[in-house]
C-alpha cells in the first residue's frame, strides 16, 4: 500500500483540519530521503563508475591501437596505474574506487604486453602475475572492492593451470588428478585466506569470501562431474565430495559460519551426490527410464529438503549461540 496515499485516507476518515493533515504528512517524514541507504548509494555508484572507467582505458587503448605507438600506449597504461594509486592515497574517501581503477589498469597493463612482446607465456602466468603485483594494493587498500574481483583473477589464473598442466584437454583420469588436487588445495586455500580467520590482517569481507568459494566451488564440481561419467569413475569424483565435506564442516564451525557459503556447498554436494545416483540407477535400469528418473527425482528432492533442514537448524544454533554469547 503507498504510505502516502494511506496517510490521506487517514486524514479523511478523521475529519483532520488542513493544517493538521500537513502535520502528519511531516511526521511521516516522506519527503526525508532513508538517510542509511545514501552513503551506499553513493558508493555503489562510484565503484560502478570505477569499474567502468577502467574497462574504458582498456577499450580506448584497443580502439586507438594504430594511432598510439608502443611507447605511447605503454605510458599511458603507466601513468593511469600511477596516476590512480597516488589519488587513492591522498583521496581516502575515494581510496576504494580509485584503487580498482588503479586495478583494472594493471590487468590491461599486462595483457597489452603480453600482445606486444609475444613472450610465449601460457595465460595462466599473465593472470598469476596479475594478483601477485596486485596484492600489496588489496593489503593495503583493505576492502572487499578489491578482494572481490582479486579472487576472480586468482581463481582464473588457477583455472588456467589446470588447463595447461592436464595437456590442454578436458579428460579426467588418474594422470590428472595431481593437477586437480594441487588446483583443489589451491582454491580452497584462497578461500580460507579471505574468510574471518585472517580478516584483521587481510581486511577481507563477505563479498569476496563468497566470491572466493563460488568459484572454488566450481574449480572443484567440474573435474568430479567430469570423472563420475567417464568410462571408470574417476577419483576425481570421490575427491571432490571429500573435499566439499570437508569444506561444509569448516563453514559449519562458529568462526566460520555462513548461511550463504554454507548453502553454496550444500548445493555443490547435492549435485554430485544426485548425479552420482543418476549415474548408479540409469547404469542398471534396463531400460525403465522413467521408474529410474521418479527415484532420481525423489532423491533429489528429499536430498535438497534436508540439506535446507541442516542448514536452517545450523543457522538458528548459531543465532542462539550468538545471543547467549
Amino acid at each position: 500500500m503507498d504510505l502516502r496515499l494511506a496517510l490521506h485516507h487517514l486524514a479523511a476518515k478523521h475529519n483532520l483540519a488542513p493544517a493538521d493533515a500537513k502535520r502528519l504528512l511531516q511526521l511521516a517524514q516522506l519527503e526525508v530521503p532513508p538517510q542509511g541507504h545514501l552513503p551506499k548509494l553513493a558508493f555503489g555508484v562510484a565503484i560502478a563508475a570505477a569499474a567502468l572507467g577502467g574497462l574504458g582505458i582498456v577499450i580506448w587503448v584497443a580502439a586507438n591501437w594504430d594511432s598510439l605507438g608502443r611507447t605511447g600506449r605503454f605510458v599511458l597504461l603507466e601513468s593511469f596505474v600511477v596516476v590512480m594509486c597516488v589519488g587513492a592515497l591522498l583521496r581516502p574517501a575515494a581510496r576504494a574506487a580509485l584503487s580498482l581503477l588503479a586495478f583494472l589498469a594493471i590487468g590491461g597493463l599486462f595483457a597489452y604486453f603480453g600482445q606486444t612482446y609475444q613472450t610465449g607465456a601460457d595465460a595462466w602466468q599473465l593472470f598469476a602475475l596479475w594478483a601477485v603485483l596486485s596484492l600489496p594494493l588489496c593489503l593495503a587498500v583493505r576492502s572487499d572492492v578489491l578482494w572481490a574481483p582479486w579472487a576472480l583473477v586468482t581463481m582464473t589464473a588457477i583455472s588456467l593451470w589446470v588447463h595447461a598442466h592436464t595437456g590442454n584437454s578436458w579428460r579426467i583420469g588418474s594422470p590428472e588428478l595431481g593437477a586437480h588436487l594441487l588446483a583443489w588445495a589451491m582454491a580452497l586455500a584462497l578461500t580460507f585466506a579471505l574468510s574471518p580467520l585472517l580478516q584483521q590482517h587481510t581486511g577481507a569481507g563477505p563479498w569476496a569470501l563468497r566470491a572466493a568459494l563460488i568459484l572454488a566451488i566450481m574449480i572443484v564440481v567440474a573435474p568430479a562431474l567430469m570423472g563420475l561419467f567417464s568410462r571408470d569413475i574417476a577419483p576425481q569424483y570421490w575427491l571432490g565430495l571429500a573435499a566439499l565435506a570437508g569444506a561444509a564442516a569448516c563453514f559449519s564451525s562458529p568462526k566460520l559460519f555462513d548461511v550463504f557459503g554454507l548453502s553454496a556447498v550444500g548445493l555443490a554436494l547435492d549435485i554430485l551426490l544426485v548425479s552420482g545416483v543418476a549415474h548408479l540407477v540409469f547404469d542398471g535400469s534396463s531400460g525403465d527410464h522413467i521408474g529410474a528418473l521418479l527415484l532420481v527425482g525423489l532423491f533429489a528432492a528429499g536430498l535438497l529438503a534436508a540439506t535446507v533442514s541442516v542448514i536452517m537448524r545450523l543457522a538458528r544454533n548459531h543465532e542462539t549461540t550468538g545471543v547467549t554469547a
